[in-house]
């Protein structure tokens, strides 16, 4: 059952003057109690998508140009966040929907000891909590940070990025949210912490029954945690669908490419396989598939075809869960070669 449904979200980025769309048409639904990856290449939209979730954009810099953003409430209301009062917004920003970005350094107060940081989230947005203190003790243990008791009183620069991530993922927790974005929460992290974060994340999700939503460009990470993917490419959903399927079955050329390119540790010799061409700025989005210039499948399909592609948007089509914005989708071959 869906808890966050988005339908149809455009929004544009002001350049040189002029807005140019960032993010077209995009639309998904994250079930209760699942992760959902949104995978792509650095700027390709996701974190725009996600910021759009709280009504984030900057203004005037950024603006929700149509769509709607569909929340299922604690309490059972639903709610179309676009239409929102900023005050009502204020329950939904850390309470319902709640974040963690890329870099903990930027997002913690330098001059605010960590427990006082976490109290500030406990009094904002459960004042029934009789003892901020004690409760902030519990979710920085419950996040596998040391002497939790001792933490509390230390200040950002004083721990380790890991530690900083896992205060931040305390800060999250402390609005008890329905959804957790989590965007990118492991670049800046060496490797071995990175496992740890992803697997911190997992087991709480499990435990307190969240969904969520994990912005990442690692397919690694998708295939180990996440129940299904939507890819994203040049401010599109260019495919979704379980990650199994994704993996074993992509029908976009773009989301079969990206996962071509993933480098495979079996002592062979073959070169890296890549995508040619670079994605398109905002501004030189065409109106067709912004796939088009380095798509290998539509050079080689007829002059009609091509001007299909070039001239008309696909739409975001398929069954059994499994969808995709492509006009030609790699499992027509595979239909046809059955058929004859």
């Amino acid at each position: 059952m869906a808890i966050l449904k988005v339908k149809g979200l455009t929004i544009e980025f002001q350049n040189g003057g002029k807005y140019h769309p960032t993010v077209t048409d995009v639309s998904f639904e994250l079930n209760k109690g699942e992760m959902l990856a949104l995978v792509g290449e650095s700027g390709c939209g996701k974190s725009v998508t996600c910021l759009s979730l709280a009504r984030l954009i900057p203004s005037p810099a950024g603006r929700i140009v149509r769509g709607e953003i569909l929340l299922e409430c604690r309490d059972g209301s639903l709610v179309d966040i676009r239409k929102l009062s900023e005050g009502a917004l204020r329950h939904i920003r850390g309470g319902e929907i709640a974040y963690i970005f890329q870099e903990p350094g930027m997002s913690l107060n330098p001059v605010m000891r960590v427990g006082d940081q976490i109290q500030e989230s406990i009094r904002l947005h459960c004042p029934d909590v009789p003892c901020p203190r004690d409760e902030a003790v519990d979710l920085l243990r419950q996040v596998g940070i040391p002497e939790p008791e001792a933490r509390v009183r230390c200040y950002p620069h004083e721990l380790s990025g890991g530690m900083q991530q896992r205060v931040m993922i305390a800060m999250a927790l402390a609005s008890r949210p329905s959804i957790l974005v989590a965007d990118e929460p492991t670049t800046a992290l060496d490797v071995t912490i990175q496992a740890q974060i992803l697997e911190l994340l997992d087991r709480l999700r499990r435990e307190r029954g969240m969904s969520v939503i994990l912005v990442t460009h690692n397919l690694g990470i998708v295939a180990q945690l996440a129940d299904r993917a939507a890819v994203m490419y040049a401010g599109r959903i260019a495919e979704v669908s379980s990650v199994s399927d994704l993996l074993e079955h992509p029908r976009h050329p773009y989301a079969s490419a990206l996962i071509a390119a993933v480098p495979v540790l079996n002592g062979s010799s073959e070169r890296l396989k890549t995508i040619p061409g670079s994605v398109p700025s905002p501004d030189r989005f065409g109106a067709g598939c912004r796939f088009y210039e380095r798509c290998e499948r539509c050079r080689s399909r007829s002059e009609t075809d091509r001007k299909r592609c070039l001239e008309t948007p696909p739409e975001l089509d398929g069954r059994n869960g499994h969808f995709c914005a492509c006009h030609f989708p790699l499992e027509a071959d595979e239909e046809g070669k059955k058929e004859e």
